[in-house]
């Protein structure tokens, strides 16, 4: 496969700012056609975006001849549908993290992926950018020595649309649909970033409320899990907190030093030592995903070996579940 076709399965937000640029800025990669179920909306961005083709019929764009490969973002209780449904046409799949909105769906996707022999990526673009690459670095290389504990914390205060009622609430606090609140649509990159660096966690307890009483859903998390290397770790997470309380932080403590870094404002990495504290400052590309898209591209193109898979995503969602209570 020389020149991939993408056609984007939905074309929310995450296409305009984070991904959809991107893929036009990979060599043999191109965006030929979009979907949304939505005529105005679909026909709008791929005339925004001079894409050639717009549906808001799913299997109509998998079956366009001109499109080879999908990428589907949408909110994640459909990854499952449109993922299987790609992979049964033969086309690669690229879609937006969390993988599905439960383990259970994440297995299944898994399991047609194998049947089909058509790769599933997933975008959890940040083991692949340059601010985490330098976390992994100090990590890895016995800057901080060996390392004894991680400590996650994320709090953040009610954002307005939080406040809305019933069928009006954001998608990600409806969990039929997102499959949790806000911890299932933030936590997954923070939980994929330490798996990515530490290994595979494989065992996961978690406590849930909702202090705020603004939605149905979990606004409070707290967690302990355990690497297979026998690590412990912790975790911390409130979505209705003061603004005062407002932070995004993960501290890796070893018995030389410690590395603190954000995950979703790229703060500079602070690092602890014997000799004082040092800041490091990296830059990412403008386009977050364009490193990641760039591999998954050139893995179907023959050149490359992209390792985020579904497989490789699926551990994500089972922590997840487990903090939650859902397995």
């Amino acid at each position: 496969m020389r020149e991939i076709g993408w056609g984007f399965i939905g074309c929310g937000e995450v296409t305009e700012k984070k991904s959809g640029p991107a893929f036009n800025e990979v060599a043999g990669s191109h965006v030929v056609a979009v979907m949304s179920r939505h005529e105005l909306k679909a026909r709008t961005y791929a005339e925004k975006h001079n894409i050639p083709h717009w549906y808001t019929d799913a299997q109509a764009l998998i079956d366009d001849p001109d499109v080879n490969a999908i990428y589907i973002a949408t909110p994640p209780v459909a990854h499952v549908t449109y993922a299987i449904m790609a992979m049964r046409a033969g086309k690669p799949v690229y879609v937006e993290k969390p993988l599905a909105a439960s383990y259970e769906d994440c297995v299944r996707i898994n399991r047609v992926s194998e049947q089909t022999g058509q790769p599933c990526f997933v975008a959890y673009y940040r083991r692949y950018l340059p601010y985490f690459k330098r976390v992994k670095d100090i990590i890895n290389n016995g800057t901080i020595g060996k390392i004894l504990t991680v400590q996650l914390r994320f709090a953040c205060p009610p954002r307005d649309l939080d406040y809305r009622r019933g069928e009006e609430l954001p998608w990600r606090l409806q969990a039929n649909i997102s499959g949790g609140g806000y911890f299932y649509d933030l936590a997954p990159h923070q939980i994929d970033m330490l798996q990515d660096i530490f290994g595979i966690i494989t065992r996961a307890h978690g406590y849930t409320a909702n202090r705020g009483g603004l939605y149905e859903v979990e606004d409070t998390v707290n967690a302990v899990f355990q690497f297979e290397s026998g690590l412990n770790g912790c975790g911390s997470w409130c979505f209705v907190a003061h603004e005062s309380a407002k932070e995004d932080r993960i501290e890796v403590v070893g018995d030389k030093g410690k590395v603190s870094f954000s995950v979703f404002d790229y703060q500079p990495i602070h690092l602890y030592l014997s000799d004082g504290v040092h800041e490091i400052t990296v830059d990412n590309p403008p386009y977050v995903q364009l490193p990641i898209i760039k591999s998954v591209v050139e893995t179907l193109q023959g050149t490359g070996n992209c390792t985020t898979t579904s497989v490789s995503a699926t551990p994500t969602n089972w922590v997840m579940d487990r903090i939650l209570g859902k397995i």
